[in-house]
């Protein structure tokens, strides 16, 4: 059966939909020694499709994992200026897995990483993102956290009250609970600036309703367990509604 260029990739626990887009624009993508175009369908059963050169297959074993990310690796399987990335940290799982969503480099906490396409597509696609929570520690304008909750234009985008919740509080700096739906580019740190404040500690704690394990250690993973993965399908499945 022809599917679309991305649906497979994506399947096959190779990167995103969206990313798929990107790799075939740029070139890294061929069905039967031709590059591909965007829109372009295939039969994974039928067609010789290569990334990078390599044979693209369905994935059998599917892998979710929770990463706890720390602060200097980017959330990305390769880096043009050789940075570590989140792919260094989870080479042990046996399979190339992908991130869901993003953490920009200095920020730290719950990211995961999984090969089921499908999953990536329905829980990070910009109509019906998860709730991300994050515990922030600023310093600076600190009578504005209020307007952290406030509509917000976020390059050019007009994103979501954020929900907000002091936690600890002093002269010089405060500790927020902050809940975000979109997941937009150092998104927490530029409603922050705009407001005034300084981020000085950023960490993800829990992705809907399933909170960073707190026996893991900065750069350390564990697998979902099937009640985890059962729950982020379910969301999944809603969201797809």
């Amino acid at each position: 059966m022809e599917e679309r260029l991305q649906k497979i990739l994506a399947q096959a626990g190779l990167c995103s939909r969206r990313e798929a887009e990107t790799w075939i624009l740029d070139g890294r993508v061929t069905v039967n020694g031709r590059a591909a175009s965007l829109g372009d369908r295939a039969d994974i059963r039928r067609d010789r499709i290569q990334a990078d050169g390599k044979p693209v297959g369905l994935s059998e074993e599917k892998k979710y994992l929770m990463l706890y990310k720390p602060r200097g690796y980017v959330t990305t399987l390769k880096d043009e200026r050789g940075r570590r990335t989140v792919a260094d940290l989870t080479q042990g799982c046996g399979v190339r897995v992908v991130p869901v969503g993003r953490l920009d480099y200095n920020s730290e906490g719950l990211l995961l990483l999984t090969n089921d396409g499908t999953l990536v597509n329905a829980l990070t696609h910009p109509r019906h993102e998860i709730e991300k929570h994050y515990e922030v520690r600023v310093r600076g304008r600190l009578d504005n956290i209020p307007r952290l909750e406030e509509p917000m234009e976020i390059d050019g985008y007009a994103i979501r009250p954020a929900r907000v919740v002091i936690l600890e509080q002093d002269s010089e700096s405060a500790k927020l609970r902050l809940t975000i739906h979109e997941g937009r580019n150092r998104q927490i740190r530029k409603m922050c600036e705009q407001c005034g404040l300084e981020v000085r500690r950023l960490k993800r704690v829990a992705v809907g309703e399933l909170p960073l394990d707190p026996a893991l250690k900065a750069g350390a993973w564990r697998e979902l367990t099937p009640e985890e993965v059962a729950y982020l399908r379910g969301v999944g499945a809603i969201l797809q509604d």
